[in-house]
């Protein structure tokens, strides 16, 4: 077996490692450490989240510097400030027995005068994220024309952040005599770009395939209806009492109701996204580490950075928009030697997706039914059962036992069991008793999406030609307004006055939400769930789209403009309102 002294480690990084109690070398260390070890050369590695990549490149860049220079030797640029300053506390607990390094943090959100000074001061190592580099550069503030090592960390995430203009702008003020190292999960054309411009011949490493998923996660789906998403997410974390997961979400506005839900319903859940500041962000990431949260909900962006090895789940709300950024999210589970899950909520529309997320990261995913209630409560007793069984007792406690005893004298041994256990199983059992049902589908169960609006719902709203819309500039009106992706908006058929188009069912509240006060040019924009559910046009410049497969709609009336509406319904018989229908049902 291979052993880290074999690697050509130096004492005092061994004597670190032993503090830190790791054992063996994972395999893209084993790979990579004794080739940056023993050569000067620009490396590619490609290995997975949660593999040991800091520690891949943080080893010999630690033994590469020249400790009685006080000059930057050495740049890291990594895509998010949890993941840079992640990074430098490492490198950090690696070099602690070597005297005078110093490895300094530069990152927006902070005070720049402090990173400044701490620069000035001397730093051997500077660990960055590209846009706070930038403007130190720019301000003269860091020279890093004499550094011997650049270190591209998730490299591919840098670049799908927008960075790559950044990164190459950094690069072009140091030397070309440098190495540069690039680490990356994927190898997409943007970062073979950065390798080909800034590297010569590099040694290439690859830990298992491009894409591939680590086989400590095992990936499952769940096919259900497209308004049972949440509820599905909630039968998973009951059937789970142990779970700490990250729940990824498309867009910031599923992430904040998601979340929301969770803790109305009683879960210790969270939101991360872009719309929370720095020092909100920081907050809900260190209540996650601590294990004060027990889910964390969060866009794919403001996820990334998180390096939590005891993610037991991640749960796929929704597949990304870029099916590349699978093998992002489920890294997040099953690190340091332990399994994880990877759970992927789907509707029968989205289950071809699954097959190209299969092909690209070489693992088979499988269909799993949700529990049910019975399963559920359950799980949950039994939990509890072993809970207690492992609680150590609490000798404070001897004082009042003979009252406790005292107070259950005339019950049964059975029955302070049954009235101990129902004041948890009850709270489950009473909920799964009324619960709605889940609408789950099989994987074999076709899909039309001619034919079948089961997971579709079709809305009018009142703009269109009139209004300087044609189908294509429609779709990317409402793609915009409803944060969706470029199949979020379908079967779009724009008429002279009014339009027609198509959504997943369960983004009918979104719409409903978004479109509630909506005002374009001074006007009320009216949306409403339509009953007839044909598709009309949708694509292909088809002006008006065809007007054959749609029912002629009645007159409609803007109520803010027109006299004559006098309380009559939009859209006459044929529409029903989403809104009316709500508050008859409540």
């Amino acid at each position: 077996m291979t052993t880290f002294e074999s690697l050509g480690l130096s004492p005092e990084i061994l004597r670190a490692i032993e503090d830190l109690g790791f054992e063996s070398p994972s395999e893209v260390q084993e790979q990579t450490i004794p080739v940056l070890l023993e050569e000067s050369t620009d490396m590619v590695a490609l290995a997975q989240t949660g593999t040991g990549k800091t520690a891949a490149f943080g080893f010999p860049l630690i033994q590469n510097i020249d400790l009685n220079s006080k000059k930057t030797q050495g740049l890291i640029l990594s895509p998010t400030r949890e993941l840079c300053m992640q990074i430098t506390n490492e490198l950090k607990q690696y070099s602690k027995y070597y005297q005078n390094l110093s490895t300094v943090a530069v990152y927006g959100g902070a005070s720049i005068t402090d990173q400044a000074r701490q620069i000035k001061k001397g730093a051997q190592i500077i660990v960055a994220t590209p846009g706070r580099m930038k403007d130190m550069i720019q301000r003269n503030i860091i020279d890093i024309s004499n550094i011997s090592i650049c270190i591209l960390d998730e490299a591919d995430e840098m670049l799908n952040m927008g960075f790559f203009e950044d990164i190459k702008e950094i690069l072009s003020h140091s030397s070309d005599q440098k190495n540069t190292w690039l680490f990356s999960a994927t190898m997409p054309k943007e970062v073979s770009i950065i390798a080909k411009k800034f590297m010569k011949n590099p040694k290439e490493i690859t830990v298992g395939q491009k894409n591939i998923s680590t086989k400590s996660v095992s990936h499952e789906y769940f096919i259900v209806g497209g308004r049972d998403r949440y509820s599905a997410v909630k039968r998973v974390v009951d059937a789970n009492p142990d779970i700490y997961a990250v729940v990824f979400c498309r867009t910031k506005r599923d992430a904040q109701k998601v979340a929301e839900k969770l803790i109305e319903d009683g879960y210790s859940a969270s939101a991360l996204h872009g719309d929370l500041s720095q020092a909100q962000r920081d907050m809900v990431m260190n209540s996650f580490r601590r294990k004060q949260i027990q889910m964390l909900v969060a866009t794919d962006v403001a996820a990334r950075g998180i390096d939590v090895d005891d993610i037991t789940h991640v749960i796929n709300y929704q597949l990304p928009d870029e099916i590349e950024i699978y093998t992002h999210r489920s890294g997040r589970t099953g690190r340091a030697g332990k399994e994880g899950k990877s759970l992927v909520i789907v509707t029968k529309s989205e289950v071809r997706k699954i097959k190209q997320v299969e092909r690209m990261i070489g693992q088979k995913f499988t269909q799993e039914e949700l529990p049910s209630g019975d399963e559920i409560c359950k799980r949950q007793l039994f939990h509890l059962a072993d809970e207690i069984k492992k609680t150590e007792i609490n000798h404070a406690i001897d004082p009042f036992i003979p009252n406790l005893e005292a107070e259950f004298e005339e019950l049964s041994k059975e029955d302070i069991i049954k009235k101990f256990f129902s004041v948890e199983f009850s709270r489950f059992h009473n909920y799964y008793k009324n619960a709605p049902k889940v609408v789950q589908h099989s994987a074999d169960e076709s899909y039309s999406s001619g034919k079948d609006y089961g997971d579709e719902t079709r809305f009018f709203i009142n703009i269109g030609e009139k209004d300087g819309f044609d189908w294509m500039s429609m779709k990317d009106f409402l793609k915009d307004q409803l944060e969706l992706d470029r199949d979020g908006v379908a079967k779009v058929d724009v008429k002279n006055t009014f339009s027609f188009f198509n959504v997943a069912t369960d983004d009918v509240e979104k719409v409903e939400g978004v479109f509630e006060s909506f005002m374009l040019k001074g006007r009320h924009v009216n949306v409403e769930i339509t009953k007839d559910q044909k598709s009309g046009g949708g694509g292909g410049g088809r002006k008006g789209g065809d007007k054959s497969r749609d029912r002629k709609p009645r007159k409609r009336f803007d109520k803010n403009n027109s006299s004559d509406f006098k309380g009559k319904k939009p859209g006459g018989s044929n529409v029903k309102s989403s809104f009316e229908r709500r508050r008859k049902k409540n």
